[in-house]
């Protein structure tokens, strides 16, 4: 039966957003009861509220304030009036407002901002529904990391505008720009990103002479070590690892990563093949339920971002998976964190084929094919994923790039320090989930990959040959419907 899954990026904009000082205690509130998080998430989220409000755009400065004109961007678009669907009526929606605006200001175009809804499943359902009866009520939207499969049969081809953009210096991912590639077409362009990453506790490091791991074994026998120096100091609390292992969509992007990282590919490969079942996507199963009740707690299999990252904020772990909100929230000035700790790539396995592996999030800019003007929403879909506007909703927003030069800016290095640490997960090490090869029926594949691996985890299955076989059997039937 299929479920509604929690999109993890949504939460994550949330956090930020709460984070930075970007939004009220009553918006948050509403939008977190709009993506049904529970009440611990949401005390959390509150929590954390004033964490980042001195980050907030400066007192006296508008919205857009960092805005430039790309030099390409010499084009009269008088006359023409263009329909987009971008942020929801919340924080982020100031900022894309200022940015409609500058661009109606340089080509003499009129830009209709539609505030897109909050939740993410009402929002493609609008988008489906619209968009299936051939209307043309918009001609620009922005899209969630797995949709691009879901819509393409809509989508105009871009494949022009990312070389006009690649032509100026503007060189996306090149894994974020394959993810929103479709049968050879580039039905959307990379707006902003995010990827699953790991926190080091380096003062541990040092403390016990241990070395940064690149492997899951290195890995294991740091955190080990750590933890069990750790509890003898009289911290009965301490793990080494922690991770998101309930059953909900967070389950699905970690074993992604410990399956294609042990080069068991991606569950289902993009030519439509099912590999949940290699002896590599076994061991890498097996191996993380070897974590659980060892260096990572028991509970883990009911931790989801929020719950991992308290361990850790409280300084009671020494590696962490999580996404790149939880950057900010270490490195503020009043986290015993604060400078001890280090951000970077997820281990490799030792199966043969193995590489870095980071789940992608984040949201992308498609042009519908219904469009009225189709040439001047392609105009601006290059421009919304420009540098020059990367740049200021990095600096504004604090939103992760999908353009590596955004990276070595230093105006976005001064407002984001941090930023250089993202830089090689997004160059090296992000993967997508199996969204595009499964079309609408993403949701029914991820919550058989994550329930059958949460079974394994919590013990309610402990046989992961069978288990996994069984999973590449329901993945298979899935895809006999796409």
């Amino acid at each position: 039966m299929s479920r509604k899954i929690l999109v993890p990026n949504a939460v994550n904009g949330l956090m930020q957003d709460a984070m930075y000082g970007r939004a009220s205690r009553r918006d948050l509130i509403k939008r977190g009861s709009a993506l049904g998080l529970s009440g611990a998430l949401m005390g959390s989220i509150l929590r954390f509220n004033s964490v980042g409000a001195q980050s907030a755009t400066p007192e006296g400065r508008e919205w857009g304030w960092s805005l430039t004109k790309p030099e390409w961007l010499d084009v009269d678009l008088s006359g023409v009036t263009l329909s987009a669907v971008m942020d929801a009526d919340g924080t982020g929606a100031p900022f894309t407002q200022a940015v409609c605006d500058f661009f109606a200001e340089q080509t003499g175009a009129t830009i209709n901002f539609i505030k897109g809804a909050e939740s993410a499943t009402d929002r493609l359902t609008y988008y489906t529904q619209t968009l299936n009866a051939q209307a043309s009520d918009f001609d620009i939207f922005q899209v969630d990391v797995i949709w691009p499969g879901i819509l393409a049969v809509h989508a105009e081809d871009l494949t022009d505008i990312a070389s006009e953009l690649a032509e100026v210096g503007n060189t996306f991912f090149e894994r974020i720009l394959t993810n929103n590639r479709i049968n050879d077409v580039q039905v959307s362009l990379p707006l902003f990103t995010d990827a699953g990453m790991l926190y080091t506790r380096t003062d541990l490091l040092e403390k016990y002479g241990a070395s940064a791991p690149t492997t899951w074994a290195e890995l294991e026998e740091a955190a080990a070590a750590i933890q069990e120096g750790e509890v003898g100091d009289g911290n009965g609390n301490f793990v080494g690892y922690t991770f998101q292992g309930a059953a909900y969509e967070g389950l699905t992007c970690n074993a992604l990563e410990w399956v294609y990282s042990n080069g068991g590919g991606t569950f289902i490969e993009e030519d439509g093949t099912v590999t949940a079942s290699s002896d590599q996507a076994k061991a890498a199963v097996e191996r993380a339920m070897g974590w659980v009740g060892t260096i990572s707690p028991s509970a883990v299999t009911s931790y989801m971002e929020e719950d991992g990252r308290q361990v850790w904020q409280g300084g009671n772990n020494a590696f962490h998976r999580n996404w790149p909100y939880v950057y900010a929230i270490s490195q503020a000035d009043d986290s015993d964190l604060k400078d001890k700790f280090s951000v970077g790539l997820l281990p490799k396995g030792d199966g043969e084929g193995a590489d870095n592996a980071a789940t992608l999030g984040g949201w992308n800019m498609m042009v519908s094919k219904y469009s009225q003007n189709i040439d001047a929403a392609k105009v601006f879909a290059k421009y919304m994923c420009s540098f020059e506007v990367q740049k200021s909703r990095s600096i504004e927003r604090s939103l992760n790039p999908t353009i590596a030069e955004v990276y070595e800016d230093p105006d976005v290095l001064a407002a984001n320090p941090y930023q250089a640490d993202f830089y090689p997960v997004f160059d090296g090490g992000s993967v997508a989930r199996p969204s595009s090869v499964t079309a609408d029926l993403y949701n029914d594949a991820s919550v058989a990959i994550f329930t059958v691996v949460n079974e394994l985890l919590s013990g309610q299955q402990d046989d992961v040959s069978a288990a996994m076989d069984g999973l590449a059997s329901e993945l298979e039937e899935i895809m006999q419907d796409v």
